[in-house]
């Protein structure tokens, strides 16, 4: 079975065969019909003088005007040419000297054709003496009666002219299709080198070396375009089996501290007999390293549904100035036992809905996020507007804002910046990459800057819910 270069190249070869063929045929048409074309004038010319000649002899005998010998240079208009005048009924009145004693023909239905029609009449003799004969017959009038003059003149310098042409047409034809054909052979060979060494490193690449990239042929024509984009994809996949990698060893990482923790307080308290209630104080630590345990999993789960696109659709459109009341409410203890004030302030929200109730996720994890780092006395405000199409969040803390080396990675899963490594309060960093996620998924956008007072500003930007962005 042939190969695509193969194919290419035989299909190449087709389409020239197809162009130059036709155009050969064609050229070598027009040519036929110009060489018949122009022995027919030449014909009908001399018929016509012949006709001429015939009307102003008056009372002489029908003859044809032929120059004596030796009286004139030989005339080349009537060289090869053959003169025959008939009468009505066939009956030869007069010939050239070269017709000898042969007789054009003229059939009666050629004579009642001329009679009735009026028109010259071509036609082809090709048994007619040593070559083939185009013959003209022409009715016309001699002393007040009706004769039929004919004109033959030989088709051999026609058909030497056609075949001519032909040896020179498929000469030219022959090298337009070995100049074509090499050239595209040429161009074919270099553009599947190419082809061919990305192929053969295409096959090399793998996970172990998705640093490697394609050869590039140093063009920019389509297969330049092909080797960039690809190339573009394995930066793409190197990306991403790179953080796939480091939120495996970080999710490992995560996983393990709790779980040696647990397995550490159960042996120390296993190694001797202890008191009901020490055992007590035990399992309520070991409570709590579960809960901290369940809520890593149900986040790292929650990550792997939205990044399977999964859980975008799930629940019902939710009201925002309800989705800020209940999270403030729950930060509330929190807040007061920090001695940080809560604000809310909305602005045209009245009855605006978001697509998923989710972003209530969102909004506490911003929320307990600032409280984490607020002074105490400090307050937080959350403010929320909406126009026809999308509600802005913005929650802003009184901490000590982000530093900027810190805000390109702020989003990544697991990411503490030197403030949250620092201080006591719990958390793995999957809360901001969580809220990203979620609000990503519903086609919007979160972004942190630190305030021009101070403090860091967290912006939601989300699409409203359908009904309510028509409304």
């Amino acid at each position: 079975m042939l190969n695509f270069r193969q194919r290419l190249v035989l299909t190449h070869w087709t389409v020239i065969v197809v162009i130059v063929a036709c155009s050969a045929l064609a050229g070598w048409w027009q040519l036929s019909r110009l060489v018949h074309g122009q022995l027919d004038a030449a014909l009908l010319t001399l018929a016509d003088t012949e006709a001429g000649m015939q009307v102003e002899s008056h009372g002489q005998p029908v003859r044809v005007h032929e120059r004596p010998p030796g009286s004139a240079p030989p005339s080349l208009v009537r060289l090869d040419r053959l003169v025959q005048i008939v009468n009505a009924r066939g009956e030869i009145l007069a010939r050239s000297s070269n017709l000898g004693d042969a007789m054009l023909p003229a059939p009666p239905a050629l004579l009642d054709e001329l009679a009735s029609g009026g028109q010259a009449v071509f036609q082809t003799l090709p048994s007619f003496g040593e070559e083939p004969l185009r013959m003209v017959s022409l009715p016309a009038v001699a002393n007040g009666k009706p004769v039929v003059i004919q004109v033959a003149g030989s088709l051999d310098d026609v058909h030497n002219v056609l075949e001519s042409a032909t040896i020179l047409f498929g000469i030219m034809a022959a090298a337009l299709l070995a100049a074509v054909g090499a050239a595209g052979s040429v161009l074919t060979r270099r553009a599947f080198r190419g082809i061919n060494d990305v192929v053969k490193q295409a096959r090399l690449i793998g996970d172990a070396n998705l640093g490697e990239r394609l050869p590039h042929p140093g063009t920019t024509d389509e297969i330049g375009q092909l080797v960039d984009t690809l190339n573009a994809m394995l930066d793409r996949l190197e990306q991403a089996f790179d953080q796939q990698r480091r939120f495996t060893a970080d999710a490992s990482h995560e996983l393990r501290s709790p779980l040696s923790r647990l397995r550490t307080e159960i042996e120390v308290t296993l190694r001797r007999p202890r008191e009901s209630q020490e055992y007590v104080d035990t399992l309520r630590s070991c409570l709590d390293e579960v809960g901290r345990l369940t809520r890593l999993i149900e986040e790292l789960l929650m990550l792997a549904r939205f990044d399977a696109g999964q859980d975008r659709q799930a629940g019902e459109p939710q009201a925002l100035d309800a989705l800020i009341a209940e999270t403030l409410l729950r930060a509330g203890p929190a807040a007061r036992e920090r001695q940080v004030e809560l604000v809310a302030r909305s602005e045209a929200v009245g009855g605006a809905k978001v697509p998923h109730g989710s972003v209530g996720l969102v909004l506490a994890n911003l929320v307990d996020n600032a409280l984490k780092f607020s002074p105490q006395g400090s307050k937080i405000v959350v403010d929320c507007a909406a126009d026809a199409h999308q509600a802005t969040l913005r929650v802003t803390d009184e901490g000590p804002g982000i530093p900027p080396d810190e805000l390109p990675f702020l989003f990544d899963r697991f990411f503490r910046g030197a403030g949250a490594r620092a201080s006591e309060n719990e958390g793995v960093g999957l809360g901001l990459a969580l809220s990203q996620s979620i609000i990503h998924a519903q086609g919007g956008h979160i972004e942190a800057a630190n305030g021009p007072d101070g403090g860091a500003v967290f912006t939601v930007r989300i699409p409203l819910a359908p009904r309510e962005a028509g409304s």
